[in-house]
């Protein structure tokens, strides 16, 4: 419940203080006289986007505070929690600023926030309706939700066959993008497997073999180069000639003595060198030794590697890694089809899933419009409307989370008229009376939102006026009203009465709101009743609609 509102330096509002109060509360005065400047200054401590330029002129700032009741349970608690506000033993304190250049601050319970968070705020403390209202009852895409409110019906369980369903369709999709991609390069993922499959390239092998090509080309001239190193080595050569050297020493030790021993010793090691010499020399002979049959093969190898490399845009050494992933591609073309039909059976089973609870949440919406058809027809007959009819559309739409219904509310306002939308056939009266009556229906028993409604019984009098402001009261009832009316039928009936008034001094016009003391009333609602001329006969129509309403 909304319980003070204050204001200032706000367009043509000075200060103001206001204390709302459970009930229907009503505000009357002269057309221009600031109302609706009033409503604007709330919509801008909720947050709402509205006029540019607030600001009073000659003020630095304007500011808008706004005090409401919020007892434990209420859906605001959810939006403070959220944002980690604390609640402050029950109220709620919205406070927001706007400076001269366009700057705007806001504060919940002295934390600063943005507007998006006072708009969160506002969808759980506040609705404002008029004939120009367009944030929910007029609003066609809004319809749908109003009706699940007034079925109580939870969307969850089609919310999650729809969201599994979307994602069924998704790897569908996927997979059979991969296959089709697949499929459309069968043709060469099978020539390039076979031909990898054949030649079965390793890590490494393309230096391997390159160094080998390069051996035996060189290997004649460095096959002789060795052949001489070995002839020079051997027997014939150094060999032979240490042999004699060792032998012809070995025979003079006798006569010379010790002096040979070092050496007799020193040739028998250079011997044991030379050997291995010899055994290295002999050993790269032997590895020399091929046929040109053998090096036509090594060449055809590695030039056969360089060319799938080539072909393929990889090095040679990344050849088995690119196979394997050829080899891959090649295996999930083969088995899409059981992957596929795996899918398409998880898709067909979210489907099922999803047309039972868009079937059972279709059936639910379908009854409760045949009982707001009804409810609507009992709340226009007082409202002097029995002759016109309320029906709520559910047809079949596009699927969605919220299942497959549109929901739309038509009117006609005669018998054999043909209907349609609200804001399209009732005029401003009728529409009204229809707004009024839906949101009574729509209301039920939750009072937790304080409701506002804008010179809605614009165009209505007499016993019809009285009609709406009865289900105004009715309306507020355990919970909180605001009407701004012209109607003096709809004044009477209100538990707290403002006139809303303007007055110029020094050439600066001001608007100001003065509580109507209830001594003070039936020369407020005299007024509205005659005018400037306030008559006797006026006051006595005004205390017989305020008995009336006692």
């Amino acid at each position: 419940m909304l319980r003070t509102l204050d204001i200032s330096d706000m367009l043509i509002i000075d200060r103001l203080s206001l204390e709302f109060g459970a009930g229907l509360n009503v505000l009357t005065g002269e057309t221009g006289a600031g109302k609706s400047i009033l409503l604007d200054s709330l919509g801008f401590v909720l947050g709402w986007r509205g006029r540019a330029e607030l600001v009073r002129q000659g003020a630095k700032q304007g500011e808008v505070t706004a005090v409401f009741d919020l007892p434990d349970g209420h859906a605001a608690r959810e939006v403070l929690a959220e944002h980690q506000i604390d609640a402050e033993d029950g109220e709620l304190i919205l406070r927001r600023v706007n400076t001269r250049d366009g700057r705007k601050t806001a504060w919940v319970n002295g934390s600063r926030v943005s507007g998006e968070v006072l708009r969160a705020l506002s969808e759980s403390l506040l609705e404002l309706h008029g004939q120009h209202d367009d944030r929910g009852l007029l609003d066609v895409r809004g319809h749908g939700r109003l009706l699940d409110d007034f079925a109580g019906a939870d969307t969850a369980a089609v919310r999650r066959a729809w969201s599994t369903l979307a994602a069924a369709r998704r790897a569908l999709d996927a997979a059979e993008a991969q296959v089709e991609e697949a499929r459309a390069e069968e043709d060469f993922l099978r020539y390039s497997v076979d031909e990898f499959d054949k030649l079965s390239p390793e890590v490494g092998e393309d230096a391997e073999l390159d160094a080998r090509r390069r051996l035996m080309q060189g290997a004649e001239k460095i096959r002789a180069d060795v052949g001489r190193a070995a002839e020079a080595l051997g027997m014939s050569g150094a060999e032979g000639q240490m042999m004699d050297a060792s032998r012809w020493l070995d025979g003079a030790l006798d006569q010379a003595g010790e002096a040979l021993a070092p050496a007799l010793d020193a040739l028998g090691r250079a011997l044991v060198e030379l050997g291995e010499a010899q055994q290295g020399v002999e050993s790269c002979l032997d590895a020399l030794t091929f046929d040109a049959r053998e090096l036509e093969e090594t060449e055809e190898r590695l030039f056969a590697i360089r060319a799938i490399a080539r072909k393929h845009g990889v090095a040679p050494d990344d050849l088995p890694a690119f196979a394997d992933g050829l080899r891959e591609r090649l295996s999930l073309l083969d088995a899409s089809g059981g992957g596929i039909g795996k899918l398409r059976v998880a898709v067909e089973t979210a489907r099922a899933d999803y047309d039972g609870a868009a079937a059972a949440l279709t059936q639910l919406r379908t009854e409760a419009a045949e009982r707001l058809d009804i409810a609507m027809a009992g709340e226009l007959a007082p409202l002097k409307m029995d002759r016109a009819t309320f029906t709520t559309n559910v047809t079949r739409g596009t699927a969605g989370s919220d299942g497959w219904d549109d929901v739309s509310f038509e009117v006609a306002t005669n018998p054999g008229a043909p209907s349609g939308p609200l804001d399209k056939i009732a005029s401003g009266g009728e529409l009204s009376r229809f707004l009024l009556a839906l949101k009574v229906c729509l209301t039920g028993g939750d009072r937790s939102v304080t409701l506002i409604f804008d010179e809605i019984d614009r165009g209505v009098g007499g016993a019809t006026a009285d009609a709406v402001g009865r289900r105004l009261q009715a309306l507020a009832d355990g919970g909180q009203v605001l009407v701004v009316t012209h109607s003096p039928q709809v004044a009477a009936l209100g538990a707290h009465h403002w006139r809303v008034q303007k007055s110029v001094a020094d050439n600066v016009t001001t608007s100001t709101v003065i509580p109507v003391a209830q001594a003070d009333r039936v020369d407020e609602i005299a007024r509205m009743l005659a005018g400037d001329t306030v008559t006797d006969a006026a006051r006595g129509a005004a205390q017989a609609l305020l008995d009336a309403a006692a």
